[in-house]
């Protein structure tokens, strides 16, 4: 599979704050779809797959004979509760299209908080089970607090700052002013404001959260041969991981690898299948609900230890120009939206293109980076060139 397909289209709804869109989940992605399909420049009756991910209320079945798409081929949800699969069901298109289940495979999420209910909230007339049940009754019920908890260890066994955590929110934001889609366009972050801001959950500040968005992104994964004669410069899936160490998927924080090391498979194997490594990689998009989890990411995933994290995303290292890992060139999770950080998979494909409103200059390696803080975690690396 090693860049036997490519991401031939990629498209977007407008992205709003949540609650606030006049369109329903199913809406946006339609128009999503529909933009990824044009943006290919296929007909809809060439599209003979669909993958999503994350447990939903959207019917894909019914998105798919609305928008008039041909006969279906494939169907597939990638597994794990939340942004953790981004990368993954990429991966599942990619299986399908080299395995020739189907040609042309769409991957696509939607969100509206508005009619769903907003996923940084916890349900309180639930009753607490499963891992809920080792957490709620303590107050660790809200993603926020588990993540604030991961944060506050990590940082504490290797003497990071929180500046750290404030690298990767100006890095975001400082990306976000350049790019008109994004909902934090328009308003900048400076580091003092970042420090004033009101604490979430220790060491979380406002600015580490993610936003609550509605909207939707899809993307269309194609084979290596129809890429290369199709409408746009082909984004070739030069690798992809999905993993999690043996006791990963425990809980109660009972895992091996807590706080950090949960990414690490993900990234071994990652390395192993590309046959490249971490400082190959031009440009990335890492998935930030929240900065703690990424600043343990990009430390799992090879780029840097623990005691050299701090260093490595400093002194504006992240920002493009800044000499060193661009990170988050459309604003990211925190500063353009919250689409289960897909949309962050669409700006790893821009970057490939040379079309990001924050381009890094001859992009050939990008790496989009899913949902670290849930296991099973998962990784995409593209290419601009076709592997030999």
């Amino acid at each position: 599979m090693r860049g036997s397909s490519a991401v031939i289209g990629i498209g977007e709804s407008p992205y709003y704050r949540a609650g606030r869109s006049p369109y329903t989940a199913r809406h946006m992605a339609a128009m999503a779809v529909r933009a990824a399909v044009e943006d290919a420049g296929i007909s809809p009756d060439e599209v003979d797959g669909i993958v999503t991910f994350h447990p939903d209320q959207h019917d894909s079945a019914h998105l798919w004979s609305w928008l008039g798409l041909g006969e279906l081929r494939w169907a597939a949800k990638a597994w794990g509760g939340g942004g953790n699969s981004g990368a993954a069901a990429v991966q599942l298109a990619d299986a399908a299209v080299t395995a020739g289940y189907a040609r042309n495979v769409i991957v696509f999420r939607a969100l509206n908080q508005g009619t769903e209910g907003r996923y940084g909230r916890y349900n309180a007339t639930a009753r607490p089970d499963n891992d809920h049940a080792f957490t709620v009754p303590f107050g660790a019920a809200m993603p926020v607090v588990k993540n604030a908890l991961l944060t506050r260890k990590f940082l504490h066994q290797h003497r990071i700052s929180q500046d750290a955590l404030a690298d990767i929110a100006l890095a975001s934001y400082e990306h976000a002013q350049y790019n008109p889609r994004a909902i934090m366009y328009g308003k900048p972050l400076t580091r003092e404001a970042y420090h004033a801001s009101r604490w979430i959950a220790e060491p979380l500040h406002l600015y580490d959260c993610c936003q609550e968005s509605d909207g939707a992104c899809a993307l269309i994964v194609s084979s290596a041969s129809a890429a290369r004669v199709g409408r746009q410069k082909p984004a070739y899936l030069l690798a992809g991981a999905t993993g999690m160490p043996p006791r990963g998927g425990l809980w109660g924080f009972n895992d091996d690898a807590y706080p950090s090391g949960r990414f690490v498979p993900v990234g071994r194997q990652l390395w192993e299948r590309a046959g490249v490594g971490p400082g190959d990689v031009d440009v990335a998009q890492f998935y930030e609900n929240f900065t703690g989890t990424t600043l343990i990411a990009i430390s799992d995933i090879g780029f840097a230890p623990p005691e050299e994290l701090e260093k490595f995303v400093s002194g504006g290292r992240l920002h493009v120009g800044g000499g060193g890992l661009p990170i988050n060139t459309s604003g990211g999770n925190l500063a353009e939206a919250y689409i289960h950080g897909l949309q962050l998979m669409v700006e790893a494909v821009r970057q490939i293109r040379g079309t990001s409103t924050r381009q890094v200059t001859d992009a050939r390696l990008s790496l989009f980076a899913a949902g670290p803080g849930t296991s099973p975690s998962s990784a995409v690396l593209l290419s601009a060139e076709e592997p030999s």
